[in-house]
C-alpha cells in the first residue's frame, strides 16, 4: 500500500510541474512539424549550456543539425535520474564523438544555480555536455516524468523516445541502429 502512495504521489508531483510549466511558458510552439513522409522532425531550438566538466558555457541546437542527437531529460532532484547517471557515462564513452550527447535539465536558475547544477554535475560524474531548457520546451513535450531520453537521427526525427531507467547497453544500442541508417 505503502508504494501505491509514493507513486500517487510521484505522478501527482510530475503532473503539476508540468501544468505549472504550462502555465507559465504556455504551449510550446512549434515543437514538432510534419515536414516529411518519413515521420515526425523536430524543429531546432537553442538550450543554454553550462560550463561544467565535460561541457562548455554557452548554445547548443537541439536537434544538433547533421549529425544523431541524444538527450537526457534530467531533474537534480530525481532520484532515478541520479542513479542512472553511470549508464549515461558508459554511454556516452562507447558512442564517442559521432553523436551529440547531452543531459538537459528543465530547473530555471532559480531552482538549480549554476553552481548548484555543476555540484550536482560533479557528484554524480557528468562529463559531457549539460544544459538548461528554462522554458520547459522540451520536457514539456515529451513528457513531465524524468528521466527522458529522445533520440533524434542526423535529419532532426525523433528515433526513440522513452521515460524511466535506461541501461548504457539499451542506450547504446538505439544510437548505434540510428547511426547504422543515417
Amino acid at each position: 500500500m505503502r508504494r501505491r502512495d509514493v507513486l500517487a504521489g510521484a505522478a501527482s508531483v510530475g503532473a503539476l510541474a508540468g501544468a505549472g510549466a504550462l502555465a507559465v511558458y504556455g504551449v510550446p510552439s512549434g515543437v514538432l512539424s510534419d515536414e516529411s513522409d518519413d515521420g515526425l522532425r523536430h524543429d531546432p531550438i537553442e538550450i543554454e549550456t553550462v560550463e561544467a566538466t565535460g561541457s562548455d558555457a554557452g548554445t547548443q541546437t537541439i536537434p544538433a543539425d547533421g549529425t544523431v542527437t541524444f538527450v537526457d531529460l534530467f531533474a537534480t532532484t530525481c532520484d532515478i535520474c541520479q542513479d542512472q547517471m553511470p549508464a549515461l557515462g558508459e554511454a556516452a564513452d562507447q558512442v564517442g564523438d559521432d553523436v551529440t550527447f547531452i543531459s538537459i535539465t528543465n530547473e530555471g536558475e532559480e531552482q538549480a544555480s549554476d553552481d548548484e547544477l555543476t555540484d550536482w554535475w560533479d557528484e554524480y560524474d557528468g562529463r559531457w555536455q549539460l544544459g538548461r531548457d528554462p522554458t520547459s520546451e522540451l520536457i514539456v513535450h515529451y513528457g513531465t516524468s524524468t528521466p527522458i531520453a529522445v533520440l533524434f537521427d542526423g535529419d532532426g526525427q525523433v528515433q526513440w523516445e522513452e521515460s524511466g531507467r535506461k541501461t548504457s547497453d539499451e542506450i547504446v544500442s538505439r544510437i548505434e541502429g540510428v547511426l547504422a541508417d543515417d
